[in-house]
């Protein structure tokens, strides 16, 4: 007879366990938790660019931003912090890390999707004039695929590749990801949905913004919540095309 308990054990005994007690095995599976933030306000999201792989760096807005997801984070223990090798990413990355004496690592697999011919370009002024590609990104974002660029599907399934490697590699394991709006949406689709084809229904995230994720022995990911930006003032929530109401995810 098997018993399986899911647990999250102490730091000093994280690791998969086989008990024989009277003859019977129980199988403790560990769950290793992952905080999916993305990145603070930047240049492009003020001025309403495409930012996809440029590198732009981040507004006032955004430093103010951080010092709220800094005090967050104060008394969050975590293990090691991954970050997009983009700087918006990364300096969100760091006021996750904020004084904790702990490791923060670029990780390429979680940079924004590569915007091809669109990159560092407004939005208004290049879909008016690509209007394949407005429809796509608007109406069925999972074809969406500039050139020179990747496509949508293809991030799609690296986000999910990499989350399930960081979460293999810190099993049992407490770590934040400071990330993308692209590749955060395109996570939160798969972890609800499991369906590229719902893309379009699953809702944007604000700047700074919170997903919790646990990931089991299995490669089993279960979303706790996102888009938690409670930590954020009104005044610091994004104005335009993005939910910044607290969404709990039920179980």
């Amino acid at each position: 007879m098997y018993f399986l308990i899911i647990v999250k054990l102490s730091k000093m005994l994280k690791m998969l366990l086989f008990l024989k007690i009277c003859d019977k095995i129980i199988l403790v599976i560990v769950l290793t938790e992952i905080y999916f933030i993305r990145h603070c306000e930047a240049l492009g999201n003020k001025n309403r660019l495409f930012q996809g792989v440029s590198d732009f760096d981040i507004s006032e807005i955004g430093e103010k931003q951080l010092e709220f997801l800094k005090k967050r984070f104060e008394n969050v223990k975590l293990d090691k912090v991954y970050s997009s090798p983009l700087i918006r990413a990364f300096k969100t990355g760091l006021a996750v890390k904020g004084d904790k004496d702990i490791p923060i690592e670029k990780c390429q697999g979680l940079i924004e999707l590569d915007g091809g011919i669109v990159e560092g370009k407004p939005f208004a002024e290049t879909f008016s004039s690509m209007p394949h590609l407005a429809d796509a990104w608007d109406n069925h974002p999972q074809d969406f695929h500039p050139q020179g660029g990747e496509s949508m599907r293809h991030a799609y399934e690296r986000i999910y590749e990499t989350v399930l490697n960081l979460a293999k590699e810190n099993r049992g394991k407490t770590i934040a990801c400071t990330t993308h709006g692209g590749v955060t949406r395109s996570l939160m689709c798969r972890i609800m949905y499991d369906d590229i084809n719902k893309l379009k229904d699953t809702p944007w995230t604000d700047n700074t913004a919170i997903a919790k994720i646990l990931v089991d022995d299995n490669n089993n990911l279960t979303l706790e919540y996102f888009n938690d930006s409670k930590h954020l003032p009104e005044e610091y929530l994004p104005k335009r095309n993005r939910v910044s109401e607290y969404m709990k995810v039920k179980k």
